[in-house]
């Protein structure tokens, strides 16, 4: 396709500077866990389920490893010395320990071997458990084609899971290749992963590992009926992470949205666990071959999308360096950008096509995720399709890799079905007539959207060498991104976060570090 005509040494500049600021992060993230991951351990190892009053398993066993204050050594050695103790399974292991019926913060009763050993056939075990989901997906891929991107992903947000079933199969009959079922209003912010299938939630659906089941298990009954792979996609940002991020593993999900920087900005997550959480969520994802998106798109909704477009390049480049720090490969890395540029202001179109093809030059090997119009929309839905048309046009003439339908009513209400087959309609109608218009044009060198491009860059050398300077953490706190300043102590969450112990065990991640996402 057509190329604008960049500085390669600028660029290899900007990779360098990214990855830099990623180091001086991974530094801290080593050196620290969360209750969140450890509440992961426990899930991967297979403890699941709730008690009586609702409450999983995996939290109220961290929540008494906290009490007796040995959380800093990290969970996975104390279970392994329960599962000795009990002589049982993982299930009424976890049940035993959550009824107080076995001493388990002694492990002198054991020997250090005995414990090692049985860590490592339960990390085994975990770590087998994402290769096996790995495993799935691509026998799928063998017999079920993958649609061309950029693939056509909608959302469904009924609140209840059977209806969100209902819409998505109706909305892949219509085109779509990629489902998404939106998380319910604030789940973000829940420390805890709700249980069992959901059928009541305001403007989305409960992310559980059974509404995940259910899902995908209607995805694949559509994938054969069109004969076509139909990828599902959920969140794992928040205060949840890397549960759900496992979560969604055993069952399949293809696509998460998983960006800390989300969470600290929009939802004031502290950044700390979020940076920690992200990190161990990202090495299941690269186990899995789960792609991941980010949220830079959110930023344009809060700053101007022409002034502050290099805070978008910078967070994508940011983004792709904190990734390969958890091994996700480039077709794992869903990097999100926006068409939020105000419409009334001349050239608009030449800005957008400017930002998406240097999206796309600057990452040519990821399903980049573009994201539709919101911010301009109107409450005149003939105006808003227009917009949304034109949004199309970008995606497909510059080869997007996610394309999120914009849709008619968005501004009004909580779409109908009716409302996303017609944009389905708009979608499919200017993916084909435009095609290989990408192919057929090139950018002049002293041109419009030539010379925007190279502004950009030159704005994100300056701003990564700012970043690089006071460090990722301190830049948030300064308001350097979306403007939204978040303290680097504040927000919530920050309590469960912990430096480790030096006796710190967590053998899941030390297998998945070792190996990647490449081996089993």
């Amino acid at each position: 396709m057509a190329h604008i005509p960049l500085n390669t040494k600028q660029i290899d500049r900007l990779k360098q500077l990214a990855e830099e600021i990623a180091d001086q992060l991974q530094t801290f993230i080593s050196r620290h866990s969360s209750i969140s991951v450890e509440r992961t351990i426990l899930r991967l190892y297979g403890v699941d389920g709730v008690d009586s009053e609702k409450i999983p398993l995996s939290n109220k066993i961290i929540d008494k490893l906290k009490k007796k204050s040995r959380i800093k050594s990290g969970v996975s050695r104390f279970f392994a010395g329960a599962m000795l103790a009990s002589g049982r399974d993982v299930r009424i292991t976890a049940e035993l320990i959550d009824q107080g019926k076995i001493e388990w913060d002694d492990l002198s009763r054991f020997s250090h071997a005995d414990i090692l050993e049985k860590e490592k056939e339960l990390a085994q075990k975990a770590v087998a458990a994402l290769d096996e989901t790995r495993k799935k997906k691509e026998e799928k891929l063998k017999k079920y084609p993958s649609p061309q991107q950029p693939w056509r992903y909608l959302i469904v947000a009924t609140g209840n899971i059977y209806e969100d079933r209902i819409q998505a199969k109706a909305a892949v009959s219509a085109g779509a290749d990629v489902i998404a079922v939106i998380r319910s209003t604030a789940q973000s912010l829940l420390d805890y992963v709700p249980y069992g299938p959901t059928t009541e939630g305001f403007a989305g659906t409960f992310a559980t590992q059974a509404n995940f089941k259910i899902m995908r298990q209607a995805l694949d009954e559509v994938s054969e009926k069109e004969g076509r792979y139909i990828r599902l996609v959920n969140y794992s940002s928040g205060l949840c992470m890397a549960e759900i991020a496992a979560c969604a593993a055993l069952e399949d999900l293809d696509i998460l949205l998983n960006d800390s920087m989300y969470g600290i900005l929009f939802r004031d997550i502290n950044m700390k666990r979020t940076f920690i959480d992200q990190y161990f969520s990202r090495l299941i994802c690269s186990r899995a071959k789960i792609i991941i998106n980010t949220g830079e798109d959110n930023y344009l909704t809060t700053s101007d999308a022409i002034e502050n477009a290099y805070t978008v390049t910078a967070s994508q480049l940011i983004n792709e360096a904190m990734a390969q720090k958890a091994l996700l490969t480039p077709d794992l890395l869903g990097l999100g950008h926006a068409f939020e540029i105000d419409p009334r202001i001349e050239n608009a179109f030449l800005y957008e096509l400017a930002h998406a093809q240097l999206a796309r030059q600057l990452f040519p090997d990821v399903p980049l995720k573009y994201m539709p119009p919101t911010k301009y929309m109107s409450t005149d839905i003939f105006y808003s399709h227009c917009i949304d048309t034109l949004f199309n046009l970008a995606s497909v003439t510059t080869e997007q890799g996610i394309h999120l339908a914009g849709i008619l009513t968005e501004a009004i209400h909580t779409p109908f079905m009716q409302d996303r087959y017609q944009a389905l309609c708009s979608v499919n109608y200017v993916f084909n007539v435009a095609r290989d218009l990408g192919k057929e044009i090139e950018f002049r060198k002293d041109g419009f959207i030539a010379k925007r491009a190279r502004q950009v860059l030159d704005e994100v050398e300056l701003f990564l060498k700012e970043i690089k300077e006071i460090g990722l953490m301190e830049a948030i706190a300064r308001g350097k991104f979306a403007n939204i300043r978040r303290p680097v102590d504040g927000g919530k969450g920050l309590e469960g976060v912990f430096e480790k112990a030096v006796d710190y065990s967590n053998p899941v991640m030390e297998q998945l570090e070792q190996e990647g996402g490449i081996h089993g």
